[in-house]
């Protein structure tokens, strides 16, 4: 292989398209319905209301079939600039500030073009989201592992002690994934209080903001005049919108930063879709009343994820974290989580993701653990779900 990117083959596949291979290869139950927490993707379609607004837009606004900016849409990043202010409570985020990406993903991937470059390092909190350790190595970038407290949270003190000069960024995700955890306010700041004393780059992704039970803003650091010299947000309109097969994502930082980030943006996607940004400005001008209820809906599985996970404590299962979206379930079992996993798959028909697949490759401390994305799945599922584990033995 050696017409190969080095860095490509050193980069491990994509999770979830190795788990979803499962379904192929493993015999399913028979007459049992498959349960998939795997991937955390809304698993019902945008409200009518939307899809009605889209299917005009495709008809009267040539607009949405050409190219656009590469930072996005003027109207887009304006409302999203409003509704910063807004949730934040900060006239200090400009349209200046904003980009609109092709989901988040690559709002984190143009961030990273941005900051470093070959052989220099990120610190990424472990369970780490597999997407960012993609792109690192992909990037040539080494990610350097933060291991978390006991209760799932990233230690301040550690992370100053990785820091060197090689050092660009650290990166916190909250509410976390794959833990579900929403971080303390206090530890955002301290995180940030670090990045500002060595001059680096403290980016949060709050993919999963809008699905969280505290709906009060998760740190004030937009209030601080200097915000964007050492913070970067990333944001996902398609979680919260269920606009996953659109794209739409966003990054708020500093506007040389992203004059910077259009050279890869360009170079890339050259702009978002057209359309899953209409479809995004129309979720921010119209549907806050839906996301409210699909907030309130993710809360009551939240509820009933408790109730029905208490037979399973007596079996040794412990519920490590759970939040806006995902519960990180530490289980009993003398086995690999990949193992254990493909068996769950084999024996109940319930598809999750090893906790291995978030951490290093030499480190075994993710055996422990699967994720479930029980946002994707309803009420009764989660019933059925949990039922299913109380009786399970590999």
């Amino acid at each position: 292989m050696n017409d190969y990117n080095k860095n490509i083959l050193s980069t491990a596949r994509p999770p979830i398209i190795e788990i979803l291979e499962w379904l192929e290869d493993i015999q399913l139950p028979s007459g049992v319905k498959l349960l998939d927490v795997s991937q955390a993707a809304p698993s019902t379609p945008p409200p009518l209301s939307m899809r009605k607004h889209l299917s005009e837009v495709i008809i009267k606004d040539n607009s949405a079939h050409f190219y656009g900016p590469v930072l996005g849409r003027k109207d887009l990043r304006t409302a999203f600039r409003d509704h910063l202010r807004s949730f934040y409570t900060s006239n200090l985020i400009g349209f200046h500030n904003i980009a609109i990406t092709s989901g988040c993903n690559q709002a984190f991937g143009a961030t990273i073009s941005t900051l470093a470059k070959e052989g220099d390092e990120i610190i990424l909190p472990i369970p780490w989201y597999f997407n960012h350790k993609m792109w690192l190595d992909i990037f040539g970038i080494k990610a350097i592992p933060l291991p978390n407290n006991k209760n799932l949270t990233p230690c301040v003190k550690l992370a100053e002690d990785l820091v060197t000069e090689k050092t660009k960024a650290i990166v916190l995700i909250t509410p976390n994934n794959p833990t579900g955890k929403v971080y303390p306010k206090s530890l955002i700041h301290d995180f940030f209080k670090v990045c500002v004393k060595h001059n680096i780059q403290l980016i949060v992704d709050e993919t999963y903001k809008d699905f969280s039970v505290n709906r009060s803003p998760p740190h004030g650091l937009f209030m601080k005049k200097a915000w964007e010299d050492n913070y970067t947000l990333l944001y996902s309109f398609s979680k919260v919108f269920h606009l996953t097969g659109h794209r739409v994502g966003a990054v708020v930082t500093s506007k040389t930063r992203l004059i910077e980030m259009e050279k890869f943006l360009d170079s890339s996607t050259i702009c978002p879709s057209q359309l899953g940004q209409l479809a995004a400005l129309y979720g921010l001008n119209k549907l806050s009343n839906w996301v409210s209820n699909q907030r309130n809906k993710v809360n009551l599985k939240r509820n009933e994820l408790i109730k029905c996970f208490r037979p399973l404590q007596t079996k040794g299962w412990k519920l490590s974290g759970l939040g806006a979206y995902f519960a990180y379930l530490e289980h009993p079992f003398d086995v690999d989580s990949k193992i254990l996993s493909k068996l769950i798959l084999e024996k109940l028909s319930i598809l999750v993701v090893p906790g291995a697949l978030f951490y290093e490759k030499d480190n075994t401390n993710g055996d422990k653990f699967i994720r479930i994305a029980f946002a994707n799945i309803s009420v009764k599922e989660i019933k059925i779900l949990f039922k299913r584990l109380e009786s399970f033995q590999p």
